[in-house]
């Protein structure tokens, strides 16, 4: 802001010069941006123009001070009662409002998520179009906007705008909503849409990798002179028209975002990080290293401070319970405690009198009225359970005492109300650690408990098998006059237990001595003063902590008279504890900073309120930094009604320690409290550091008083040996005395622990022979003795070294104006562990009525805030529906059952944003390629480090004897004429239907005449010349067989297309059409129905039909033979096209020569061992490929018996395929992945009804998976053993592989060794290495050998860039030299260039003549143990994934398929899931088997799962409905396609996240 005005300002010359030498160093680096920012606000700062308000925006060094008259004018623009009071402090809200409006974030620079109108409650329209990414905002000029017209960024200075920036000394304020690249140091970076409109990139395929820490794709840019304004870009709709990295424009909502996240992304990480731990050989994360300038304590050790002498008072009691004896017999009628119904009314008062009668009745039915005289139920010293409702104190207070008049010992805890309360399970595990039998209760929570059928109350979860014992008087026995309960001086023995809830949701139960409690009780009384008969107001639960100590113990010591407020009466009404002071002029209170705050929030209507008679207002979390705003709003409001500021008492407490410290009450109102403004970032570090109230970042604490008498206190490092700190250093609080607690109940390792801590010196002499307890709280003892606590051991998440405490997160979150969008208080904060650091989670419930986009908004910004004001990234913020996070008993919200519920993907959030970009600063560092290393150099150390050259082949063709009669024989043609007249009867071929009976079957006879008379009608009605190309559109069967040798017979080139599904034409029909056209077919056979079909109205409304070639229909055929049948001239013509599209969704279309065929099938028969006495079931689609050859082909060959069964007829019984194999005794069958997959699920429940149909599947040796991709091992696994009970053996399951240049390259044969397994690591196999390692190693990943090479064929691998020939622990490319190879691709331009490449390749190094085809897959050969057939060792070659779908990012090379399943792996509810990048930001779609509402928690546990496995950050995660991923006929993904549709916004999907 001040460059704006500096040309108009008139500067002296000696302030330019300096300010031009500013600039020299900053660009050369000599000066940090923040040291310049400085020096040169100093330089300007006397000449700037002074600005009417206080200008929020000015660097915080720059702030005008906070006069009388500019806090009063903070105090009016603050709206009272608007934010959460508890957590409120002036000066925090200010310094966040200020951090925020550093950012000038009024338009959300983030790309807000898609969400389906299902989902979104109530919303604007606004929500759905993408927010505006055009550069600057309306209310503020340009940034180029200065008279000369030169824009500002010459200066170096631009800040970077976008939402979250990096720290919060930023310089000027850009006004550009997005964000920008770091370019070199100086020079601002644009817009890449602004760069586009501008200039022209040199490289257009190469988006900058915006997922780098390096800036070497960074675009700089010289803006021409005069073009003051950034151009935006044309809109379409409500999308924005921008270029791909390939220059291509897309015009659509999502890539416009993608593009803003994109933007938003470019600007400089956290600064690169040096050091490493090693967790691999090669991936290194990297850790943090500390920085050199952080602080460090300097101050001197502290010394242990020593609490006053507890005063021995000569009429203090032996024991609590003499103490009642002493108070119930000679003052019986002084009331003991007052409760109150709903309305705020008495409700019944309980007086010394019947405490003391009542407990001695349930001491001695606790005794002798349980079990039987001679078997006791309950014995003294045994643990007891009291559970009754906060509304009835006085009950409680009679069991309590009851307990300790009968030594036994009571443990207090919460009424279950349901069987799943959030944490009642962990209670119960309590309970059972304790062996408590008996649960003590009342009649009315008796009545409520909930119940089952038979009136018996159920076993809650996790609990142990309870009696329920009602303490009500009228349901108990009269103790005889004889009877007296044995009071006893106070001892060592369990007085009772203290429930506590741990971090983790593990509740543990701190037991307290008898002694330690009358310690207790007479370190509270000397402290606060207590008298005879005072009456004090207890709104605090009174089952534990503070509530407990004073209201029903101390209260007891000194016959005081307590008023207790249940929490149901101060939801109803806030003010009942301040008028109940009133009423019965009180002299103490005992609240929270959350009653104070409703008390704040409802006093207007109260007139006549005096708070004169309180003494004490006792602040039970007064150790909660956020404690002061509370104490100084309500000081504030309630000054004028007679409160003084010294009756204010904050006190710490923890479950360990009981009281750690409390201010005492002064008569002298003039000493002031204490307070300490502390530099968050030096907390962070542990340090305290003392900061003026202007700064920022501050923590603004109060001290919680003195140590209590006759303890003695000291703070110890947190972790590690328990030193004493320095005096400038925060630590754990540990307190030594006799009050505290003594052990966690069974726990003897952790009470070692915590109970039993012996602080030492730095010379590590310990300070005190007594053990030290520690309290669980941080903090430091600050001058005078005063204790101050900063934050709890429990809150504390240490991100990347520094300590952050989740209270002062949660604060600066709810000063971000939260009214409007969350309910007050109603926030989680916790950390998640993922890729070894932990990452800040922050759950909050949004209000029904708020906007998406307002929600959307208040999440940005608090990010914004907690990034400047701790300099710490939040990785995920959720907004959750109004009331749905798990809640404790009083209220509060339970954290660790919200953290298990975000980790297990149950929260449904209504809202998320992931930052995981600016969050993850420890991945490994990208991987640099190395430049160009030569083949033969890589050859040589592959050589000299041992390792052989990859190369493998099947047996040789040539040197194989077998009766092969078919070999005489150049064409298919041939055979089949040599088998019509030499086996005219022998069955072929036989089609199954969907009910497993026989729909066709064809002889050798009745093939060779059905395909003459193909022939003939191809030659008369077709008029087709031979060398023709004709399109089969034909269901899988018969006809199919009959019209390809019909064809051949024709010497017409035949192309199997698969028909159009009749239901889906739009989408079908468009293919048959492309296939058709690409093919050039010159006509079209097929059957009358599929003819109907084609030429329908439905048909017209997808293609235009009159395009069709000629359509034959082969259901009608002539009679007559033809002339003759043709018979080729060359082996290399021209046999048949195979057509496929592939899985990136390319349609190709392959050359097979009429000898490339023959010796096709003749490879399959020597590695099937196929003959004419041989059947073979075949479930595959016959279209292409593998399936086609089998389907098609095969038989002829050889003259086995195939057994056609259709896929789809699977669809309506999917037991067709394997009763066929059953039936028919067949020893080899042939399948699909897809059909694999339709029998695990459709008849993973069915095995023990198929074996009663008598299914025997022990016959067979080979089922064979047909496919062009890795093998999918987990599903022929489950597959194997889910039949194995119905008698397949696990070894008959394997796979083949083929790809588009050779049909098929492997193919598991019958007498080769089983199929191998390996387990290779996955990360090395992303920078091209195969190492292998054991089974279930971290980051394994199982591959299976994909069958085995079939005979006639060799193998290398290849390095795909260089061409040349790898070792066998690396991954390549793998490439094929075979007589089966296919010709070449059949394309109507021509692309030469392509075909050469891919079916003539030869190696740059050693074998440079033979000829190659490239498969496109990435592979590795191994050399096993096992031997072949021929007595060699056996090598296996194993399939990792296609080289067109492996994603390059980080410069490592990912499979699609490894994050799938990963990502597949993380919910239940995800079924499948397929990932894609886009301009090198990973994009993943799952699918959603579930609610809607379920969408959103997906996005956490997809993002974490790929982070922790994989290194990688998710850019966007859609969530899509089942059946929107593509899947070909194969059973493959079309990612591509895939990735188009989500481009193009045609997905609907349900929720789309983009990732910070």
């Amino acid at each position: 802001m001040a460059d704006r005005s500096l040309e108009g300002m008139a500067l002296p010359l000696e302030v330019r010069a300096r300010l031009a030498e500013l600039e020299l160093e900053l660009s050369e680096g000599d000066i940090t941006q923040k040291g310049y920012e400085k020096k040169r606000s100093k330089l300007i700062g006397a000449y700037l123009p002074q600005p009417p308000r206080v200008d929020q925006a000015l660097p915080p060094e720059r702030r005008a001070p906070v006069t009388p008259s500019s806090a009063s004018r903070y105090h009016r623009r603050r709206s009272s009662g608007s934010r959460d009071e508890r957590y409120r402090s002036d000066v925090h809200t200010e310094a966040v409002q200020a951090a925020l409006a550093k950012h000038k974030e009024r338009k959300m620079a983030v790309p807000m998520p898609s969400k389906r109108r299902s989902l979104v409650v109530q919303t604007s329209m606004d929500a759905y179009t993408p927010p505006d990414t055009s550069s600057g905002s309306e209310d503020e000029g340009s940034v180029q906007g200065d008279s000369q017209g030169t824009p500002t960024s010459s200066q170096g200075s631009i800040n970077m705008e976008h939402w979250i920036s990096q720290a919060i000394h930023g310089s000027t304020t850009s006004t550009t909503s997005s964000s920008s690249t770091q370019s070199g140091g100086s020079g601002a970076a644009h817009r890449l849409a602004d760069v586009m409109a501008q200039t022209h990139l040199e490289n257009h395929s190469a988006p900058p990798d915006v997922t780098t820490y390096t800036s070497e794709h960074s675009i700089q840019v010289e803006r021409p002179q005069g073009s003051t304004t950034s151009r935006t870009a044309p809109k379409y709709g409500n999308a924005e028209l921008m270029e791909t990295g390939d220059g291509v424009p897309v015009s659509s909502r999502v890539s416009a975002k993608i593009q803003q996240l994109v933007n938003t992304l470019k600007r400089p990480k956290r600064p690169p990080l040096r050091e490493f731990f090693v967790d691999d050989f090669e991936e290194l994360l990297e850790v943090q290293q500390p920085d050199p300038n952080q602080p460090k304590p300097e101050g001197a050790q502290m010394l242990a401070m020593r609490g006053e002498q507890l005063g021995v008072v000569t009429n203090w009691p032996p024991s609590l319970e003499a103490a009642l004896q002493r108070w119930g017999t000679i003052s019986p009628k002084a009331p003991c405690l007052t409760t109150m119904d709903t309305n705020g009314k008495p409700l019944y008062i309980l007086t010394y009198g019947k405490l003391w009668t009542r407990s001695m009745k349930v001491a001695y039915n606790i005794l002798h009225k349980l079990g039987t005289k001679q078997e006791p139920m309950v014995r003294p010293g045994d643990r007891v359970a009291l559970v009754f409702p906060n509304n009835d104190p006085a009950a409680s207070m009679v069991a309590f005492y009851g307990c300790l008049l009968a030594e036994v010992v009571p443990v207090p805890i919460e009424v279950p109300l349901t069987r799943k309360d959030a944490g009642s399970q962990q209670i119960g595990f309590l309970l059972g650690s304790c062996g408590v039998t008996v649960a003590l209760t009342s009649d009315a929570c008796h009545k409520g408990l909930p119940k089952s059928p038979t009136g018996e109350i159920p076993q809650f979860k996790g609990w142990p098998k309870l009696l329920w014992f009602v303490t009500e008087s009228k349901h108990l026995s009269k103790p005889p006059r004889d009877w007296f309960p044995h009071i006893k001086d106070a001892n060592n023995d369990t007085a009772y237990i203290e429930y506590k809830t741990c971090k983790d949701g593990s509740v543990l139960g701190v037991t307290v001595t008898r002694i330690a409690l009358l310690t207790h009780c007479q370190a509270l009384t000397q402290a606060c003063g207590y008298t005879e008969a005072e009456t004090i107001v207890n709104v605090l639960d009174f089952k534990k902590d503070v509530g407990l100590w004073h209201g029903i113990l101390t209260s007891v010591m000194n016959m005081m008279h307590v008023i207790s407020i249940p929490y149901s009466l101060m939801k109803v009404n806030p003010l009942s504890w301040i008028q109940k002071v009133c009423q019965y002029k009180a002299k103490v209170a005992c609240v929270k900073s959350r009653d104070m705050h409703w008390a704040l929030v409802a006093h207007r209507d109260q007139r006549d309120i005096n708070l004169s008679s309180l003494r004490m207002l006792i602040v039970a979390d007064g150790a909660n930094p956020w404690s002061i705003s509370s104490c100084d709003a309500f000081l504030n409001v309630f000054q004028s009604k007679g409160l003084r500021q010294e009756v204010i008492c904050p006190c710490a407490s923890s479950p360990e320690a009981l009281t750690v410290a409390i201010r005492r009450p002064t008569d002298d109102s003039n000493q002031p409290p204490g307070r300490g403004v502390l530099s968050m970032h030096g907390l962070t570090y542990g340090v305290i550091r003392v900061d003026s109230e202007e700064k920022l970042s501050v923590l603004t604490v109060q001290d919680v008083g003195l140590v209590m008498p006759g303890a003695i206190m000291c703070s110890v490092k947190p972790d590690g040996v328990p030193q004493l700190c320095r005096t400038d250093e925060v630590g754990e609080l540990c307190m030594c005395a006799v009050a505290t607690g003594t052990s966690y109940y069974g726990l003897s390792g952790m009470t070692k622990n915590t109970f039993e801590v012996f602080p030492v010196t730095s010379s590590g002499a310990p300070v005190s022979e007594y053990p030290f307890v520690r309290t669980g709280l941080l903090g430091f003892v600050g001058p005078g003795g005063l204790v101050f606590v900063v934050g709890k051991m429990d809150g504390l998440m240490v991100v990347s070294g520094r300590r952050h405490n989740a209270d002062d997160i949660v604060a600066t979150a709810l000063a971000v104006e939260p009214m409007k969008f969350v309910y007050r208080g109603r926030i989680a904060v916790f950390s998640v562990t993922v890729l070894h650091d932990e990452r800040i989670v922050i759950v909050a419930e949004q209000r029904p009525d708020s906007t998406e986009e307002d929600s959307f908004q208040w999440m940005s910004r608090v990010l914004q805030a907690i990034d400047s004001i701790h300099q710490v990234g939040v990785y995920c913020l959720a907004l959750v529906p109004a009331n749905t996070l798990p809640k404790t008993p009083l209220g509060g919200i339970h954290l660790s059952e919200t953290k298990q519920l975000f980790l297990e993907g149950s929260l449904h959030p209504c809202n998320v944003l992931m930052c995981p970009h600016t969050c993850v600063t420890n991945l490994p560092k990208p991987r640099q390629k190395q430049p160009e290393i030569g083949p033969a150099s890589v050859m040589v150390g592959n050589l000299v480090s041992g390792k052989r050259i990859a190369q493998a082949s099947g047996r040789d063709l040539g040197q194989i004897e077998d009766n092969d009669q078919a070999r005489k024989f150049l064409f298919l043609s041939e055979v089949l004429q040599w088998r019509a007249q030499t086996t005219p009867d022998h069955l072929l071929y036989t089609l199954l239907n969907c009910r497993g009976t026989i729909a066709n079957s064809l002889t050798c006879v009745q093939l060779h005449k059905r395909a003459e008379k193909i022939a003939v009608m191809l030659m008369e009605r077709g008029h087709l010349q031979d060398g023709d190309h004709v399109a089969l559109v034909y269901p899988p069967g018969i006809d199919l067989i009959a019209a390809f040798y019909g064809c051949l017979y024709a010497g017409c080139v035949p192309i199997t297309v698969r028909p159009p599904h009749p239901q889906n034409i739009a989408t079908t029909l468009p293919t048959v059409k492309m296939i058709v056209e690409v093919s050039r077919s010159a006509c079209l056979m097929t059957t009358q129905l599929i003819c109907k079909l084609l030429r329908s109205r439905e048909a017209a409304a997808a293609v235009d039909v009159r395009a069709w070639p000629p359509i034959l229909d082969t259901d009608d055929l002539p009679k007559k033979r033809p002339a003759q049948i043709y018979k080729p001239s060359n082996p290399d013509t021209l046999a048949y096209l195979d057509f496929s599209v592939s899985t990136t969704g390319m349609l190709a279309g392959v050359k097979m020569s009429h000898a490339a065929t023959s010796a096709f099938c003749r490879s399959i028969k020597l590695q099937c061992e196929l003959y004419p006495s041989r059947e073979v079931a075949i479930c595959l689609d016959p279209y292409c490929g593998l399936g086609f050859v089998l389907w098609c082909l095969c038989s002829v060959y050889s003259g086995h018996q195939s057994i056609l069964i259709p896929p789809a007829e699977l669809e309506t019984n999917p037991a067709l395929w394997l009763l066929a194999v059953s039936q028919y005794k067949v020893r080899d069958t042939f399948c699909s992945y897809s059909v694999m997959e339709l029998c695990t699920k459709g008849l993973g429940s069915q095995t023990e009804s198929l074996k009663a149909r008598g299914l025997d599947l022990s016959r067979v040796r080979t089922c064979v998976v047909v496919a062009e991709e890795r093998p999918r091992i987990a599903l022929t696994q489950s597959f194997s053993k889910l039949f194995k009970d119905l008698g397949l053996h696990p070894r008959a399951v394997s796979t083949s592989f083929g790809c588009r240049v050779n049909l098929a390259i492997c193919l598991q044969g019958t007498s080769g060794p089983d199929p191998t397994t390996v387990y290779v690591d996955m990360r090395a196999l992303r920078h091209d290495r195969v190492r292998l390692v054991e089974r279930g190693s971290p980051h394994s990943l199982p591959l299976m050998e994909s069958g085995k090479i079939l005979p006639g064929v060799r193998i290398i691998i290849a390095n795909p860039e260089t061409k040349g020939p790898l070792g066998d622990s690396h991954l390549g490319e793998i490439w094929v030299h075979s007589a089966h190879n296919a010709s070449g691709y059949f394309t109507i331009y021509g692309d030469e260039s392509l075909q050469s490449d891919h079916f003539n390749s030869r190696l740059s190094f050693g074998d440079t003549q033979t000829i190659w085809a490239r498969t496109g897959y990435l592979g590795f050969l191994r050399r096993t143990e096992l031997t072949d057939a021929n007595g060699e060792r056996h090598d296996a070659l194993y399939v990792v994934g296609a080289l067109d779908e492996a994603m390059e990012l980080r410069g490592m090379r990912y499979h699609p398929i490894d994050i799938e399943t990963s990502v597949i792996r993380a919910h239940k509810s995800v079924t499948e899931c397929a990932v894609f990048t886009w301009t090198n930001l990973l994009v993943v779609v799952v699918e959603l088997d579930g609610s809607e509402q379920e969408a959103l928690d997906l996005v956490p546990l997809v993002t974490n799962v790929v982070l922790e496995e994989h290194y990688l950050v998710v850019g966007v995660v859609v969530v899509v409905d089942i059946g929107v991923i593509p899947i070909n006929s194969r059973g493959e993904k079309q990612r591509m396609h895939l990735r188009d549709g989500f481009l193009a916004d045609q997905l609907d999907p349900i929720y789309v996240a983009y990732n910070m």
